[in-house]
């Protein structure tokens, strides 16, 4: 059988699905140069374009801040929607209930959720809505010309701010408390981790809770802060390796095993996300360990890095209701109006 070569000019790296890496693409960015979120939507590109993912099966949200421009710069062929500050949690919700077969991506900000957005934050993980929560910290207010936020470390000064006196507010340890079941911290500086932490968050079913700390080159790139490029590569500390395995590829190990426990975590479309120990004896799955971990960690300044927390039983938000196979923003007004019988009937029950 003779093969088909792909047309002149067509590209010739496609996915299953037939899209090229720059499918997944949005608009040049605006950001400033060096800023890590745009390392977050570069590896958001490749993520989705190495998984085979549609655009157009993906909703992007996000809300007010420098963070919150970014669903601009990946995936132009999808829906998203802008929302106010601090209030992406419920436009997600009613748009995940609108079509419960779409797949939330949610862009936040320290600030959009540690501040004003707390509430909304805490209550969308409570639910498990079927979504990515990415929130890009860089522990300091960039949009607004530099003040401190929810998430900057007590004592850090900034030029114009003065000393910061309150303690930091940790995502991760926030998300753990409110019973999220995926909760993962990385660091833009570690793409590779990036990119297998948001392939697995993807897999998840329910909400899924990254907080990637993402140093701000303009106003909050002190090497002794929290939130910069250099403190953030000299205090990372991995709790492991991860691998995301696609469901029904062969699993083979090109080298062999190092020495450290290997722990398989299977998610609900059959994918497998493998961890190896660096510290061994770490339980994803153990929330009482991850609660540990994280409080351990912010005493000693580490930045603990890797999946934090998984649950892979909990049913999303969508699945805990009756909902008719066809998405509910695509159900005809006469099938969602009861019939007068029945109008009739719930008014004699009534009165």
């Amino acid at each position: 059988m003779s093969e088909t070569l792909p047309m002149a000019g067509a590209p010739t790296n496609l996915n299953s699905v037939g899209l090229s890496k720059s499918d997944y693409r949005g608009a040049p960015s605006t950001l400033c140069q060096g800023c890590g979120h745009n390392s977050i939507s570069n590896q958001i590109v490749a993520a989705m374009y190495e998984m085979n993912v549609l655009p157009e099966d993906i909703i992007k949200f996000s809300g007010i801040g420098c963070s919150s421009k970014s669903p601009t710069y990946f995936m132009n062929r999808s829906f998203g929607f802008n929302s106010l500050h601090g209030r992406m949690p419920s436009i997600a919700t009613g748009a995940l209930f609108g079509d419960a077969r779409m797949k939330g991506i949610g862009v936040s900000g320290d600030g959009d959720t540690a501040s004003i957005g707390m509430g909304q934050f805490k209550h969308a993980v409570r639910r498990n809505i079927n979504m990515v929560y990415i929130v890009e910290n860089n522990g300091v207010y960039g949009l607004t010309k530099g003040q401190f936020s929810a998430t900057s470390e007590k004592g850090l000064r900034l030029k114009k701010q003065g000393e910061n006196q309150y303690m930091p507010i940790d995502i991760c340890m926030e998300a753990v408390i409110s019973n999220a079941t995926f909760v993962a911290r990385s660091f833009a500086g570690n793409p590779k981790q990036v990119k297998e932490l948001l392939k697995a968050a993807y897999a998840h079913k329910g909400i899924s809770v990254i907080d990637i700390i993402s140093p701000c080159v303009t106003f909050n790139n002190q090497e002794n802060a929290y939130h910069s490029y250099a403190w953030g590569k000299d205090h990372e500390e991995p709790l492991h390796e991860i691998s995301y395995i696609a469901p029904r590829n062969e699993i083979i190990l090109e080298n062999e095993m190092q020495e450290g426990e290997v722990r398989e975590v299977e998610m609900h479309d059959g994918s497998v996300v493998v961890l190896k120990n660096l510290e061994k004896g770490y339980d994803p799955t153990d929330r009482l360990l991850a609660l540990k971990s994280l409080e351990e960690a912010q005493q000693n300044a580490w930045m603990l890095t890797g999946l934090i927390y998984v649950e892979t039983e909990k049913p999303a938000l969508t699945q805990l209701y009756n909902l008719v196979d066809e998405p509910l923003n695509r159900v005809p007004a006469e099938d969602l109006r009861p019939e007068r019988s029945m109008i009739d009937k719930v008014n004699s029950l009534m009165f």
